[in-house]
């Protein structure tokens, strides 16, 4: 196996906090996305936890093409 010293994957686990600071937003966004079921999300015992391609699939479907 190689080193992976530096190199974040692609697919981490983040955060309520890291997630909202991802998208640019509050906490309170973040929670809220997750009680509507509008992003899929990990439940690691009582922690929530955000896949970063959930929230890049989210600003995906939230895309708006310019004419």
């Amino acid at each position: 196996m190689g080193s992976t010293t530096g190199l974040v994957p692609r697919d981490e686990l983040l955060t309520i906090g890291q997630a909202g600071e991802y998208l640019g937003t509050g906490e309170r966004f973040i929670r809220r996305l997750v009680a509507q079921r509008r992003i899929a999300y990990v439940k690691l015992g009582k922690y929530v936890r955000l896949q970063r391609s959930a929230l890049d699939a989210f600003i995906e479907a939230g895309r708006v093409p310019s004419e």
